[in-house]
């Protein structure tokens, strides 16, 4: 028996499946929040007999870059559970793939893995209202149950995908499956599928943020409008944005770097964030009036 259970446990291994992220509406049923399926390029350690090496063919094969492989290095050292995918690269072409079709059985412990990614259709128009997913780091790990997050990779870090984390990640599900020596699946044995987080409809009009967008043309500032009878937030808009869909899968230093240092500041929420001495607030009012009336203009 003591051997017939350590067999049954080297050839049985039971993986967790991500749940689908809870998908976010405005007030009309506009999608302003779902999940794009992608193709990604990950590394099982336990099966790659020759790290370094296999890294270097990858690199050949497929351009995977340093900054790439840094990285992947980093969440190596953060993963959770042995035999858990790490991922290299988050997005294959489709060259990419063919690639790697035909070198796959060269590659033990490297996988293409079918996902779905966060996905912001309107990009900068809602990126302080919404906030964005980033990828889990060790701070988050400390803070999150390492059951419910065993197969997720991204958390809410921001605007309302943080507040609404817990609604909106959903239930993770399991499934049992029996490998060969080599680690690769044969036959899925049963299965508990996740169940998809909750649908988050917002006060929010896609139509008017819009034109709060537009209508603060070139200058920096924000705008916010807000039902007197709810209190719900119908535009939230602080301009200049960023899009939220290069956060969502890691964007370079150089990149970041020029978003941090821009004089524009697009990363600071004026709606939300910007501190203005009380006195003020009727400031604009009084703008607003004069320009109206001819008496100024915008410069």
């Amino acid at each position: 028996p003591f051997y017939a259970t350590r067999s049954e446990a080297n050839r049985i291994l039971v993986e967790p499946i991500a749940p689908p992220r809870g998908l976010i509406y405005d007030r009309a049923g506009r999608l302003l929040a779902d999940n794009a399926p992608v193709f990604s390029l990950a590394v099982v350690r336990e099966r790659v007999e020759d790290l370094d090496g296999t890294l270097a063919r990858l690199k050949s094969l497929v351009g995977v870059t340093d900054a790439e492989i840094e990285a992947f290095r980093k969440r190596l050292g953060q993963r959770r559970r042995p035999l858990e995918p790490v991922t290299l690269r988050v997005r294959l072409s489709a060259e990419e793939q063919a690639h790697l079709a035909v070198e796959r059985p060269h590659l033990p412990g490297v996988e293409v893995r079918a996902r779905a990614v966060r996905h912001y259709p309107y990009g900068e128009l809602f990126a302080h209202a919404l906030g964005s997913v980033r990828r889990i780091s060790e701070k988050d790990q400390a803070r999150l149950d390492p059951v419910s997050y065993s197969a997720t990779e991204f958390v809410g870090k921001t605007g309302v995908e943080q507040f609404y984390e817990d609604a909106l990640h959903g239930t993770v599900g399991y499934r049992r499956v029996e490998t060969d020596a080599r680690g690769r699946i044969r036959r899925v044995l049963d299965e508990v599928p996740p169940e998809p987080g909750h649908r988050l409809t917002l006060h929010l009009d896609a139509e008017l943020q819009q034109a709060a967008w537009d209508a603060l043309g070139d200058r920096r500032g924000a705008i916010v409008a807000i039902d007197p009878e709810t209190g719900g937030l119908l535009a939230v808009v602080s301009k200049p944005a960023y899009d939220p869909n290069l956060f969502v899968t890691g964007l370079p230093a150089d990149v970041y770097r020029a978003l941090v240092r821009s004089r524009e500041k697009p990363l600071f929420n004026r709606a939300l964030a910007g501190q203005y001495a009380p006195g003020s607030t009727f400031k604009p009012i009084v703008g607003l009036a004069a320009l109206s009336l001819g008496v100024v203009d915008w410069q």
